[in-house]
């Protein structure tokens, strides 16, 4: 995250749960209300990729199973989860009180959340002491939340530092959840005011990439900027759930993708027979605020919309779309085919000579030089 400050703790806890839903803004511009008079997300597993999730939180009774920690570190007191119950809370908080009336409520709110640990709040001591952990530890989850009855996957993380960058252990789980009907959804990352570099897991083929606005619907200066994004939603001033019953408010890609991954919820709950690629379909013609020319590097499609999403599916179900591959085996694969990681370094992008093609003719042969672009490590964001 960009910024993070705590809602004031000096009144009673009911005023705290009341500030927290009155701060709500992005719930009203989404076509939220309008989408839970057909689904709020009922019947429908969402996978939380991210640093655990507090379900003692009030927001999250009984919307939370499992706690699979697949980061091979100790959970230790005080609990580092924040991040993970922020992006839980937004997906599918339930508010607390009478009729549910305080705190924060998610998008799906009735959907049910599986949390998967899978790295580490950057306030964690052990990240800061520069311990590592699980190998692998998004691929594995990925699968781990497939296999788990997750038919959405939230990852509102990315980056590297060396140890998160494009890898085909991660290319090969993420085809095997499309290939069983996942859908993933994750964050665009937040240097677009600095490199603007490439953010894995969002440049996955097949993963929906999803940026952030602000309040009047301007793509935020933190946002990255990429050819592959897919959309973008409220990412700045969100209210969020966090350790220990209390809230945040914050800014950044994080919370944009779980707003994103609550709405795809809906449309799963709504429509569970759509295709992980009818569903992106949906949510990319259901947008608002469309760029000319229906697409742009700043604002993807457009900004989402959960009713206008809901209204697409339906026109999806009724005219199915043409079967299709998740994504192409290819050298245009952001991840070499061989299995090498993309690396590169933090300073600058780097452009390198993949290969000459030998082009005969006749009597002479001519070699054509081809560019491919490589992405570098860069900070996990939050």
């Amino acid at each position: 995250m960009v910024v993070v400050v705590s809602v004031p703790v000096s009144v009673q806890a009911d005023d705290i749960g009341a500030t927290a839903r009155a701060k709500q803004w992005s719930l009203a511009p989404l076509g939220v209300a309008e989408a839970w008079q057909r689904t709020r997300g009922e019947n429908v597993v969402v996978a939380v990729l991210d640093t655990g999730v507090d379900a003692r939180h009030p927001d999250l009774a009984g919307a939370v199973i499992g706690d699979t920690d697949l980061t091979g570190t100790d959970r230790g007191t005080p609990r580092w989860e924040s991040h993970g119950t922020a992006m839980a809370s937004i997906i599918a908080g339930r508010g607390h009180g009478e009729n549910h009336a305080w705190g924060v409520s998610g998008i799906a709110p009735a959907a049910t959340i599986l949390s998967v640990r899978v790295t580490l709040d950057n306030n964690d001591p052990q990240r800061r002491q520069g311990r590592t952990w699980g190998a692998n530890a998004l691929a594995r989850g990925i699968r781990y939340a497939v296999d788990h009855g997750a038919k959405v996957i939230s990852m509102s993380l990315g980056g590297g530092s060396g140890s998160w960058r494009g890898a085909e252990t991660e290319e090969r789980a993420v085809r095997y959840a499309l290939d069983r009907g996942s859908v993933l959804v994750a964050s665009a990352g937040n240097d677009g005011a600095g490199t603007n570099c490439r953010n894995f897991p969002a440049a996955y083929p097949g993963v929906i990439a999803v940026g952030a606005v602000d309040r009047r619907m301007r793509v935020a200066p933190f946002s990255n900027r990429q050819k592959y994004l897919s959309l973008v939603a409220p990412g700045v001033q969100i209210v969020s759930a966090t350790v220990d019953g209390s809230y945040v408010i914050g800014d950044g890609t994080s919370s944009a993708a779980a707003i994103v991954a609550g709405v795809v919820a809906l449309v799963r709950s709504e429509f569970p027979r759509l295709t992980p690629s009818q569903v992106r379909w949906a949510l990319e013609r259901g947008t608002t605020h469309a760029p000319t020319g229906g697409h742009s590097p700043e604002y993807g499609h457009g900004v989402v919309n959960a009713a206008h999403a809901l209204e697409a599916a339906a026109k999806a179900q009724r005219r199915p779309l043409r079967a299709e591959a998740p994504f192409p085996v290819s050298s245009a694969s952001p991840v070499l085919s061989r299995g090498a990681p993309i690396r590169g370094t933090d300073v600058s992008r780097r452009i390198v000579c993949s290969a000459l093609v030998l082009l005969v003719l006749t009597m002479t042969g001519r070699a054509l030089a081809r560019r491919r672009r490589r992405a570098r490590k860069f900070p996990i964001y939050r």
